[in-house]
């Protein structure tokens, strides 16, 4: 368990002037992709927020609950800034076809343990993580994006890395075990593959480009390219099915302190 101190950040950054329909360097495919992954986060990361402060009258460790709040500071920020860029999104003829559909699910949750919940959390942070890694080590080429939205991702997937293992530890801070933890992660892998196959679908249906040859061939590229997503997908995927796994096994902390002292200027810090 890492327990440095997580910093809440406010990045400089104005969501307002908008940006292009297909910012990810002319790239139809994984400009929608990164836009459906947007749209889903107010609601996700508030569930996270709500899911880790249930659990902090549970928590003995004083350096743990100082973590969750950081967490809770780092989400939050993360949501408001979501919340512009999709309200961009909407300007632009996007619509976010799962919100009733999520908020549905988010309701049913109440009904499932805290732990449960925690599992759930602990679960989309693993793939955060490994979006976030991908995204800061250049495989998915964000560096042919818009200055814009390429800043607002990058900031994002810094902090992501920074704070991959908190959930994680709470999960396990409250008597969570290894069984529950690989059940609703099976859940969540097959819920986050249909929400963000559907919304992508939806978008790129808005955009016109759907049934467009080269929008299927910046697909394949995505997922099964060289440097394809799928080669580093599988292996952290089948990795937290192992009674072992523990998330500051699997990432680089380097990654994230690169773009944090690099981009010192475009944020400012704030409490927790």
């Amino acid at each position: 368990m890492r327990l440095s101190t997580l910093i809440v950040r406010k990045l400089s950054i104005d969501l307002k002037q908008g940006f292009a329909r297909h910012w990810f360097g002319g790239d139809a495919f994984r400009s929608q992709l990164f836009n459906a992954t947007s749209m889903t986060f107010p609601q996700g990361e508030q569930f996270f927020i709500d899911s880790v402060r249930d659990a902090l009258p549970l928590i003995e460790s004083p350096e743990l609950r100082e973590q969750v709040r950081g967490f809770i500071g780092q989400e939050a920020t993360h949501r408001h800034l979501h919340a512009q860029y999709n309200a961009e999104l909407e300007r632009q003829g996007l619509h976010y076809v799962l919100q009733r559909w999520i908020a549905w699910r988010i309701r049913q949750s109440s009904k499932v343990s805290l732990a449960s919940r925690l599992a759930v959390t602990a679960a989309f942070e693993h793939y955060t993580a490994l979006f976030a890694q991908v995204t800061l080590n250049g495989r998915l080429g964000l560096e042919r994006a818009d200055a814009l939205p390429r800043l607002l991702w990058s900031w994002h997937s810094a902090e992501e890395l920074e704070h991959r293992a908190v959930a994680f530890d709470v999960y396990r801070a409250i008597g969570g075990g290894a069984l529950r933890r690989v059940a609703w992660f099976a859940y969540v892998s097959l819920l986050f593959t249909i929400d963000l196959t559907v919304q992508t679908t939806h978008n790129l249906y808005r955009d016109g480009q759907l049934l467009r040859w080269r929008t299927w061939a910046g697909a394949l590229s995505y997922y099964v390219g060289r440097r394809g997503l799928a080669w580093v997908l599988v292996p952290h995927v089948l990795a937290y099915f192992s009674p072992r796994f523990h998330p500051l096994r699997h990432g680089d902390d380097g990654l994230a302190t690169a773009w944090f002292t690099q981009y010192r200027d475009r944020y400012s810090e704030l409490k927790a």
